[in-house]
């Protein structure tokens, strides 16, 4: 049985790929954390084994010694050195351990990407680290999150934090023309398809691409209209490239209640980004080989309309 562990397996996608790699019944699931818990290991129902990020060779020992093959990353980027090379470099030197999917997820970043968002330089650096190692990789892209605007009716490891649109209070503010696709997919639905990838023999590509439902976000916000009923309009604000590259947004309703646990400027310089990026289409997802979509067709993705639809509809 392959024995697979989850770093940062212990919440939020992580959580949602440790559920799925153990409803296949056929791998063995522990989850890599800077700190151990049995009350946290019988809720998530895997082992967890605490690691220090800063000492490579007792991560490698610690690989090892519990036979891991594919180490699966959730972890954050937005730190000042990603914990992913330490992880990549400890599974490149394991005697045990071939297979790696780093913390992407998301889109490709790009260089040009670094100056607006910095955590996108860590991305770049994980997956050079990866290229230069003699692991098998595979990088996944899946688009936005859509469980941020669909959380608590539909279940969820996320917590709501909402860009662009605030459904509850029928409020948008809009990036650019608002008319470029981007691809939204639910956490859940990325996980039963990386699930299915990892039990394949062999990964023949770096890329895998899931694509859970594209929208505009003039769609988008019509589809939310539509799912909340009585002839429900939003107040739509629009935020120019101008005003975004400044790192600056409209300011959501549901904004002000995060900003002590995520302070105001921080917020919104990164869903300034964010506006740019999906403005650019860089959120357009246009994969040029088989999505998972394609390769795993019993494997159903929930599309934008269905998300809203059973968070929001009356």
């Amino acid at each position: 049985m392959s024995v697979i562990a989850v770093a940062g397996g212990t919440g939020n996608l992580g959580r949602a790929v440790v559920d799925a790699l153990n409803a296949t019944g056929k791998i063995t699931v522990l989850v890599l954390a800077r700190q151990a818990s049995e009350d946290k290991e019988k809720e998530i129902g895997a082992k967890i084994i605490a690691i220090n990020y800063d000492d490579v060779p007792s991560i490698t020992a610690t690989l090892e010694k519990n036979k891991i093959d594919t180490v699966i990353s959730t972890l954050t980027s937005a730190v000042p050195v990603s914990p992913d090379l330490a992880l990549i470099a400890a599974a490149d030197k394991s005697s045990t351990t071939k297979r790696f999917i780093p913390s992407i997820w998301g889109v490709p970043d790009h260089e040009s990407m670094v100056a607006i968002f910095p955590p996108a330089k860590n991305k770049i650096d994980t997956l050079a680290a990866l290229e230069a190692s003699s692991l098998e990789y595979t990088s996944i892209y899946n688009g936005y999150f859509i469980d941020y605007f669909a959380v608590p009716k539909v279940p969820s490891y996320l917590s709501p934090l909402p860009v662009v649109a605030d459904i509850a209070n029928n409020f948008a503010a809009i990036p650019g023309s608002g008319d470029v696709p981007v691809v939204f997919t639910h956490t859940w639905d990325i996980s039963k398809f990386v699930a299915a990838y990892v039990q394949k023999s062999t990964w023949e590509k770096k890329e895998a691409y899931i694509i859970g439902g594209k929208a505009t976000w003039n769609e988008f916000i019509a589809i939310a209209e539509e799912a909340k009923g009585g002839g429900t309009k939003f107040t739509v604000e629009t935020d120019s490239l101008e005003k975004l590259s400044k790192g600056e947004i409209t300011e959501l309703p549901s904004h002000p209640p995060i900003y002590p646990f995520f302070p105001k400027q921080m917020l919104q310089g990164i869903f300034a980004a964010f506006g740019i990026f999906f403005e650019k289409g860089l959120f357009d997802l246009k994969p040029t080989t088989q999505t998972l979509n394609e390769e795993f067709p019993d494997i159903k993705a929930r599309t934008v309309k269905e998300i809203i639809d059973a968070a929001w509809k009356e």
